[in-house]
């Protein structure tokens, strides 16, 4: 055999496996194909067609008076005066509720990790409040907690003598703050419990054994192994919370600078029934989220760059 025809054998022979590879791979996409299709369905094509309304002149109060107008309504939505303070809320009520949930969650997750009697009831009960329904969350606190005639903290107020607050009208963004970081709680200590039973035990050990203190041990050994427990938290509850309507609908309104975008879009969609300005402020809401998650993703939550450099 020449040399050359070795060469050409040994040639095929490395890139057989290559094919074979690719084939394979392929395969495994093929699976997924009616997953992705049936993504592609369920969310791009609404969001293709809110494109579509964006760009026409259709309010349903006037239905007749209807055609294209271009770009006019994200024209009217970016000059309204309404939009930067919604972004504002939004931003405030989510960075708020997300901090004060973690927070509270670690203190709840270090309290459940350790050995008592009953954790699992204890475990079972504190997570309870992440499962209740959005909507029904808040008329809770809207009645039985913020009301100034039968609600605990007013009736509380009374027995200590202290004046009866309107929390709904007076402190608004403090009470849908107070109901999500309760909502939210549970969820920051889930993350955060499965991050300290993942913790190594015979480090702890080693750390008691060279004197370290209770402080010490958990900024120094606890804490950092938590990092990306937290980070993933917090980009969780952040996506989530960015959503949220329920709270502001049921206890403020929008008004007391609550109005966030979802309340606005709610607001001019269904309030004011301009079906093309409200498809302008939801297309506008998605870049800005895009945007606040990419800038998120690359600065602060390094550890999925990390990951994935591996």
């Amino acid at each position: 055999m020449s040399v050359t025809e070795l060469d050409t054998v040994k040639a095929e022979a490395a890139t057989e496996p290559r094919r074979v590879n690719k084939r394979e791979l392929w395969s495994a996409r093929g699976l997924l194909l009616p997953a992705v299709i049936f993504l592609i369905l369920l969310t791009q094509v609404p969001f293709v067609v809110t494109i579509v309304y964006s760009s026409l002149k259709w309010n349903l109060l006037y239905p007749n008076d209807r055609g294209f107008t271009g770009f006019d309504n994200y024209k009217s939505a970016l000059t309204s005066g309404d939009l930067w303070p919604s972004i504002v809320a939004t931003v405030l009520i989510t960075a708020f509720s997300v901090i004060l949930s973690v927070v509270i969650g670690m203190l709840f997750a270090i309290l459940l990790d350790r050995e008592f009697r009953g954790r699992a009831i204890a475990r079972t009960l504190m997570i309870t409040p992440f499962l209740v329904m959005p909507a029904a969350a808040s008329l809770i606190w809207k009645y039985s907690m913020f009301d100034t005639n039968i609600g605990i903290l007013n009736w509380l107020s009374r027995a200590l003598h202290l004046p009866v607050v309107s929390w709904s009208t007076e402190h608004p963004m403090l009470s849908v703050v107070i109901v999500l970081t309760w909502q939210f709680t549970p969820f920051m200590m889930l993350i955060l419990l499965a991050g300290l039973q993942g913790q190594d035990k015979g480090i702890l050990e080693a750390a008691q054994v060279d004197g370290a203190g209770t402080w010490r041990t958990f900024t120094w050994i606890t804490l950092p192994h938590l990092r990306m427990y937290i980070e993933i938290g917090v980009l969780l509850g952040s996506v989530i919370i960015l959503q949220v309507f329920d709270p502001i609908a049921i206890l403020t309104k929008g008004t007391g600078g609550t109005k966030t975008l979802a309340y606005l879009l709610y607001e001019r969609a269904f309030i004011g029934l301009d079906v093309g300005q409200a498809a302008a402020y939801g297309v506008v809401t998605v870049i800005l989220t895009i945007i606040v998650a990419t800038v998120a993703l690359r600065t602060l939550f390094k550890v999925f760059m990390a990951g994935g450099s591996r």
